[in-house]
């Protein structure tokens, strides 16, 4: 007897959780430092392109595996072709989701410190201090380990209870007060004094700036953000109905994804602006340049500063929350189905799996003897998934997709059985798909390699 699954129960749940996977830190911390040191507007608008270029034909992609099997990723990439071989695909997007929520997760842990600290007044002071603050908390042994198990508990709890009542409900309630909480904060950031010169920073582009370098992250952060790869995409879209319009869900997830990445950039560059600071620091902009940041722009009126800090932090628990839980249902789903276990023992061997990991790259922060290949372990994790396994997993989903399913059985997903609006756009996907994707990806990993 067939096991029976879940199923997003509206349109909205749809964009809205899928939208919630792609929608992390990379979007409120990524995108603006890396816009920051690419040009601002500039990098902005070619991300954009890129989003268009890749990103959408990508999600689309992941979606047509996913509905058409109604299954885990991995029996999902093995039934589109009939070849089960292709199952490795979704193996490798399973094993790739895993180690992410793995790492990810102590970075999430930090975000509660910071929440916390916030709220008693604990991250206060010049930047050598809050420097500092940041060494010695990272490298402490316990504490960030306990909070990044901790965040993946939160994330656990949301996933046994299933896709409507769990992951629908929980993308529901965190989604809107995501946006809630950066527009506050936008429009708090954009009032400040000099606020101006980091909203045209942003918003008008110096184009000669742009160079094969620009394009490259920005393709890059357009396939990160996305969450293409990570079999993600895939897991969600076998909970889709069959009446959901594949490219209009695509196009309105990537639209949401850039919205909030550029109200991020509206929400770093005025406040950093308008204190002299260039947001171009680099990772560690969120834990150590921000919160001077605040201070300084809000020291006219330090309650509302207080405020900021506090609505900043959670909504980077947020953002991180609504990643988390799309790749902890990965291999949830991928154990509940091929090894027929309860939905809530699966979740339990995720979660226990990836706390393991999460433990360890907490310890190699502050411990050099815990490396790989000269690496700490939580740098060695980022560096494999973000340099090898993401796009990996992308090349093969587009080429599966695009060379290898049945041409009629792609059409008949992508246009809903000639029903959408979207069939007259199936020769500009399949091409993207065949060609624009895959050369794009191909580009993406020489520029990691340093091959160009």
């Amino acid at each position: 007897m067939a096991m029976e699954r879940g199923n997003f129960g509206s349109r909205l749940g749809i964009v809205l959780a899928t939208a919630g996977s792609a929608v992390g830190l990379g979007n409120v911390w990524r995108f603006p430092f890396m816009a920051g040191q690419n040009g601002g507007a500039a990098f902005m608008l070619v991300y954009l392109g890129c989003i268009l270029l890749l990103g959408i034909p990508g999600m689309v992609s992941e979606f047509i595996v996913g509905r058409h099997s109604q299954a885990n990723a991995a029996r999902a990439y093995g039934s589109l072709t009939g070849n089960k071989g292709w199952g490795f695909i979704g193996i490798l997007g399973i094993l790739t989701s895993s180690i992410i929520l793995g790492f990810y997760s102590v970075v999430a842990g930090w975000c509660l410190q910071y929440l916390g600290a916030s709220v008693v007044g604990g991250v206060k002071g010049d930047t050598a201090y809050v420097q500092q603050y940041f060494q010695t908390f990272s490298s402490d042994p316990v504490k960030p380990a306990v909070l990044g198990v901790v965040f993946i508990l939160i994330t656990h709890f949301i996933i046994v209870r299933g896709v409507r009542n769990g992951i629908e409900k929980a993308s529901m309630l965190l989604m809107p007060l995501l946006f809630i909480l950066l527009l506050i904060i936008v429009i708090a950031s954009c009032s400040l004094p000099n606020a101006s010169k980091g909203i045209e920073f942003l918003l008008k582009p110096d184009f000669s700036k742009v160079n094969s370098q620009v394009f490259l992250e920005a393709l890059g952060q357009a396939f990160f953000s996305l969450s293409l790869g990570t079999a993600c995409l895939c897991t969600y879209a076998s909970y889709y109905s069959k009446q959901t319009h594949l490219l209009q869900s695509a196009t309105q997830i990537a639209l949401v994804d850039f919205l909030i990445a550029l109200m991020a950039g509206l929400m770093i560059f005025p406040a950093a602006f308008s204190v002299g600071v260039q947001p171009d620091s680099g990772p560690l902009l969120i834990f150590i340049t921000l919160p001077g940041v605040f201070q300084q722009a809000f020291a006219f009126m330090p309650v509302l500063g207080y405020i900021i800090s506090i609505l900043f932090y959670a909504l980077l628990v947020f953002a991180a929350l609504t990643s988390t839980i799309s790749m902890h249902e990965i291999g949830t789903a991928f154990f509940h189905e091929e090894m027929k276990v309860k939905r809530s023992n699966a979740a339990w061997i995720v979660t226990t799996a990836c706390s393991l990991i999460a433990i360890f790259c907490s310890l190699s922060v502050g411990n050099p003897d815990i490396q790989l290949l000269g690496m700490p372990l939580m740098d060695f994790c980022d560096y494999l998934t973000a340099q090898y396994m993401l796009p990996v997993g992308a090349l093969l989903t587009s080429i599966l997709v695009g060379w290898f399913a049945s041409k009629s059985l792609v059409r008949e997903e992508f246009t809903n059985w000639e029903t959408s609006g979207s069939k007259s756009f199936f020769t500009v996907y399949m091409l993207c798909v065949r060609y624009v994707v895959p050369v794009c990806i191909f580009l993406i990993l020489m520029h990691q390699f340093g091959v160009i």
